[in-house]
């Protein structure tokens, strides 16, 4: 079983970066896929960028060009930077992992981009 802690969030204000971590109690080398995820209030959890195993990422069209997702295999993390952000990347944001059928969800850590 693989726990995912996320870490990071907070409060910044419109055009500030944050970097959020999802530390990993196991390997997530072994991962298919790793994802960031995002809730906002009343709204269903959408996909922000996702990582896939070869190396290849991609990014919900509202992201493109200001997040990017890593990982270090070495410590076990996955990242997330986000530059320029708006008050529309308020949010919860989840850490994902995905091997074999199984679905792994870390608790969630929230930014607020409000001046």
């Amino acid at each position: 079983q693989v726990q995912l802690v996320e870490s990071g969030g907070g409060l910044v204000q419109p055009g500030g970066s944050l970097r959020l971590s999802c530390a990993a109690s196991g390997s997530i080398f072994s991962m298919h896929r790793l994802a960031w995820y995002r809730q906002a209030p009343g709204k269903q959890r959408e996909l922000v960028a996702s990582l896939i195993s070869g190396g290849s990422t991609n990014y919900a069209d509202s992201v493109k060009g200001r997040f990017t997702i890593s990982r270090d295999n070495a410590k076990n993390t996955l990242y997330l930077q986000m530059n320029s952000l708006k008050p529309e990347d308020t949010a919860v944001y989840y850490c994902n992992g995905y091997r074999l059928g199984l679905d792994f969800w870390g608790q969630g850590t929230q930014v607020t981009v409000s001046s």
